[in-house]
């Protein structure tokens, strides 16, 4: 059988393309050699579960270990039944063990034990019933919570001096978070905030995206297996858009691969993984459609939305902003501010949050244009201002994100302007004051610098918004541009009386439009 790129659930390497657990994790041999406990904790669709099933595979094909990948998943439906949760979680084991270990190394029938000792005695059971030493990966271990969560915890704790014998000889809890930040109260509460209820951890580690090296050599694996070679900048392009985040490495190779160019004669390039980002993106799919789900959370709103607006992070709890990373949607860029983790997630979370204003929008004739199907940058202001005048105002109401509600409402227009026909890209950093996008239609391209103005601030320009577009279109060889100032300030006219545009010059001598919406 032919391997393929994958992009749901662990990857298997006899049928699809994957990078060893050895070459991504180096170390965990070592700290099972060393009888240790440790905690392995990064965002989903990394390759935790994948690096982690492949390790215990050759751990047990070594005859040295018995190793094996078990779920605490189960547990989670029952966050207030420890009995209960323990007996999912156990059932769950057995079908793990079965489908991962020869028979002799199996999970055995288990005696009774009490609510709150059942996983401690089945570990206990387990290493008394099979001739070699025990390697157990707990995967999804931040899925439980409460005293769900500390039972674990404390059995994984009173069972550790009794190693190797009576216990497992190395053990890993597997999940998003490091063990100090395991949530204690549903519903998103406190944190454990300590490491004591599993002090016994040696190390706590995280699985990194992938690098352009790594990147490279997965995708040679195709190379190698079919003869189709993708070109150096479209390597580079891969990495450049997904940040080596493994999921998106993989989507971003399969649709390529599979539908866009399949003849395996066919050279890939720059242009098809662009290609092949734009469907990703529009098409949603279930890793991408997860963490525009995530957006609703307050907490994760509270370190997104001034990400997005360019302004400040408030004071937010430093447990929320760890809870951000480890979902993988954002990172800490080199100068220590938090970015948005990749250029594709910078498309996706604006995108999700402007998809219910999208749908609320009417009709709009595409006026913007040509007879020849171009766009016009001209008729694209007049139907913009028309827009903006009739329905800006009643869309902003509806948007989650009150921060930036008409950036959001600006982009589900740009959206219907774009469909089929083009792309909006979009540049925001904290700090930065302003969001900036860049229109792209066929051979055209209008950019775009958006600012808010707030009570107690200056105007805009006054502040050095054209200077500041200026670099912006300095950067983008053009022109000429927008800059678009959304007036937030308290007393204002209503939005269909004020909203206007006007000609202005840049320091550098640019003509460009100032819209005031």
């Amino acid at each position: 059988m032919k391997r393929f790129f994958n992009t749901a659930g662990p990857c298997r390497p006899e049928i699809h393309y994957t990078l060893s657990s050895t070459h991504r994790l180096p170390e965990l041999k070592q700290l099972v050699d060393q009888q240790t406990y440790f905690v392995l904790h990064a965002p989903r669709q990394v390759g935790k579960t994948t690096t982690l099933m492949n390790l215990a595979e050759q751990l047990t094909t070594t005859g040295r270990y018995a190793a094996v990948v078990v779920s605490m998943e189960a547990g989670a439906a029952f966050p207030h039944d420890i009995g209960a949760a323990e007996d999912a979680i156990l059932r769950s084991w057995q079908s793990h063990a079965k489908a991962q270990m020869p028979v002799e190394l199996r999970l055995p029938s288990l005696l009774a034990a009490p609510p709150g000792a059942r996983i401690g005695s089945a570990l206990e059971q387990w290493c008394e019933a099979i001739a070699r030493p025990l390697v157990v990966f707990l995967d999804e271990i931040d899925a439980l919570q409460d005293n769900v969560l500390l039972s674990v915890l404390r059995q994984l704790r009173s069972g550790y001096p009794t190693r190797p014998k009576g216990f497992p000889w190395s053990l890993g809890l597997v999940g998003l978070r490091d063990v100090r930040d395991y949530k204690i109260a549903s519903g998103g509460g406190d944190s454990l905030r300590t490491s004591s209820p599993f002090n016994i951890k040696v190390k706590s580690l995280t699985l990194s995206n992938f690098t352009c090296e790594e990147v490279s050599s997965l995708y040679q694996q195709h190379t190698d297996e079919t003869g189709q070679a993708f070109e150096s900048a479209a390597l580079a392009r891969a990495f450049e858009l997904t940040g080596g985040q493994p999921w998106l490495v993989n989507a971003l190779a399969r649709e390529i691969t599979e539908v866009l160019v399949p003849d395996r004669r066919q050279a890939i390039t720059a242009d098809n993984v662009d290609h092949a980002k734009d469907i990703l993106i529009q098409r949603q799919d279930t890793h991408l459609d997860s963490l525009a789900e995530r957006l609703r959370e307050p907490r994760v709103r509270a370190v997104i939305e001034p990400i997005l607006a360019g302004t400040e992070l408030p004071d937010v709890p430093n447990d929320d902003v760890r809870f951000v990373v480890d979902l993988g949607l954002v990172l800490r860029a080199d100068g220590g501010g938090l970015v948005v983790a990749n250029p594709i997630y910078r498309e996706v979370i604006p995108r999700a949050l402007a998809d219910n204003t999208s749908a609320s929008l009417p009709r709009i004739a595409p006026t913007w244009l040509r007879p020849d199907g171009t766009l016009d940058p001209a008729q694209l202001l007049a139907s913009f201002l028309v827009f903006w005048r009739q329905h800006g105002q009643p869309l902003r109401k509806s948007v989650h994100y009150h921060e930036i509600a008409p950036h959001i409402v600006l982009m589900a227009f740009l959206h219907r302007v774009v469909n089929g026909g083009g792309r909006v890209e979009r540049e925001y950093a904290i700090g930065s004051g302003r969001m900036d996008l860049l229109v792209t239609y066929g051979p055209q391209q209008v950019a775009m610098e958006l600012k808010v103005w707030r009570d107690d601030e200056k105007d805009p320009l006054e502040k050095g918004a054209l200077a500041q577009l200026d670099g912006y279109l300095a950067g983008l060889s053009l022109a000429t541009g927008w800059l678009v100032i959304f007036d937030q300030r308290a007393g204002q006219p209503p939005v269909s009386e004020r909203t206007h545009a006007r000609e202005a010059a840049t320091p550098a001598g640019r003509t460009v439009t100032v819209v005031y919406a």
